[in-house]
């Protein structure tokens, strides 16, 4: 190959990822700042009224709670009785067993006092037979429904929750999570405080419960995570839920609400079919689902993002079961980005087609890809003799002060706002993370993604995985 184009072909990569660097360096700036705003606009929102007496009310709109359960024996009595202790008067606990093989079902039963009970069940239902729905012989479990099923996956049991829910709402969650005792109040409250456009799904932040202290399904005591993996996690969640999606919230561009605490208006959901069962990234799917169908219609909507700590769940501390977990993530982004690949640059879905799609194309699909194989042409151009080291150690310092300084942000913008933890060693231990991430974390997050991609891309056969739970601590 000629010298000259050679260079030129150099000069050409340098660009491009500088171009992209600058980008992104801009993207992530103005979410900073549109987070910020979303914070300070939804905290002197909510410092006046107090909608706790009307929401207590018999007259409050109905809520189910959908909690799939595939082999949760572990934890299952413990996340239930959370569940069942909420400030709310008008709401129901749908557990669906999903076929489970350990003894969850069993322990649900001796803890509850379940008898199965008849209950007419659509035989032409979209989802798996049903084999017993169960109800509890005790009063003060009156909430409780729990639905034995044959397997069919997490979003086959949200499916079969939702047929069989008669309420207004349905909240779909993970069951190992722990739902503070007024997360409902918030719910509601997000679903009426819009009067021009119809809310039509409800969003919220998810906590890191590992290490922290549960006693009676109740949070005791917040701790900072034990484990390494888990810290990595808690600082990623923070950015990723207390600044960007507060972002995309901002601007009503909110294209993902996580599975582990997302509520929904039953109506809109069951009208576009519920969620997909042919996808790992079910609550991503029906986000955009119900978006497209809001804009069809031309019928005008919103989907509301709450920041308050209201949801606490245990993240993997296993490495293994993380790059399993992150895999799926991403086969998942991969296959909705897919099917509505018509949303790209389309001015008839506005922000969405012209801002959030580009960005989960380009930031959160393609942005792990690029910096795979630009690790793999860095060593290339190294063996080859030809790397720029001055443009290389330029742009590599560049990326990892904007990286820790954005955590930083992310970490002391949390403190300010809802301070969770207050010891000044628990602080300084996050800055610690973030000093150490792109270094020690990002690259499994990265390599996760590839592998995850490359399952898809070559049609590898890959369920969802497990999740294996260690349990929440206990006060002594």
């Amino acid at each position: 190959m000629d010298s000259t184009l050679f260079h030129i072909i150099l000069e050409y990569i340098n660009t491009v990822f500088l171009v992209f660097t600058v980008v992104l360096f801009a993207l992530f700036t103005f979410m900073g700042y549109l987070s910020t705003r979303n914070s300070i606009h939804y905290r002197k929102k909510n410092s006046f009224g107090d909608l706790s007496k009307i929401m207590a009310s018999p007259l409050s709109p109905s809520i189910t709670i959908i909690a799939p359960a595939y082999n949760e024996a572990l934890t299952i009595v413990e996340n239930i009785r959370s569940l069942l202790s909420l400030r709310y008067v008008n709401y129901e606990v749908m557990v669906v067993n999903d076929g489970s093989k350990d003894d969850t079902l069993q322990k649900l039963i001796d803890a509850y006092e379940l008898e199965k009970i008849d209950f007419e069940v659509d035989p032409h239902g979209k989802y798996k037979p049903i084999r017993g729905v169960y109800k509890s012989r005790q009063r003060a479990f009156a909430r409780l429904t729990v639905v034995d099923k044959e397997n069919g996956g997490k979003s086959d049991a949200l499916n079969t929750g939702m047929a069989l829910s008669n309420s207004r709402y349905v909240g779909c969650i993970d069951v190992d999570c722990l739902l503070l005792p007024d997360a409902l109040l918030h719910v509601v409250k997000s679903f009426y405080q819009r009067s021009a456009k119809r809310v039509i799904a409800v969003g919220g932040v998810i906590r890191i419960a590992n290490s922290c202290v549960i006693e009676g399904g109740q949070l005791e005591e917040i701790r900072l995570p034990k484990n390494w993996l888990a810290r990595f996690q808690l600082l990623e969640y923070t950015r990723s839920f207390i600044l960007g999606r507060m972002a995309w919230g901002r601007i009503d561009s909110l294209l993902i609400i996580s599975g582990a605490f997302g509520f929904f208006d039953r109506e809109i959901a069951m009208a576009v079919g519920g969620y997909d069962t042919d996808t790992v990234g079910e609550d991503m799917e029906i986000v955009f689902k119900m978006r497209r169908y809001m804009h069809d219609r031309r019928e005008p909507y919103t989907i509301e993002y709450i920041p308050d700590p209201l949801c606490w769940t245990e993240v993997p501390e296993d490495f293994r079961i993380l790059v399993n977990q992150r895999d799926r993530w991403a086969r998942g982004n991969l296959e909705t980005l897919f099917k509505h690949k018509d949303m790209f640059f389309n001015s008839k879905y506005g922000r969405l087609g012209l801002l959030s799609y580009p960005y989960w194309f380009f930031y959160e699909w393609l942005a792990p890809l690029l910096e795979f194989f630009g690790f793999f042409t860095i060593l290339v151009f190294l063996y080859l003799g030809i790397l720029n080291w001055g443009f290389f150690i330029a742009i590599t310092a560049m990326v990892y002060v904007f990286s820790v300084m954005f955590s930083f942000y992310a970490i002391l913008w949390d403190v300010y706002s809802y301070n969770e933890y207050r010891k000044t060693k628990d602080i300084l231990i996050l800055m610690g993370c973030a000093l150490i991430e792109p270094l020690a974390f990002h690259p499994i997050v990265v390599w996760s993604a590839v592998r995850g991609n490359y399952k898809k891309l070559f049609r590898i056969k890959s369920g969802w995985g497990s999740q294996v739970r260690k349990g929440f601590a206990k006060a002594a």
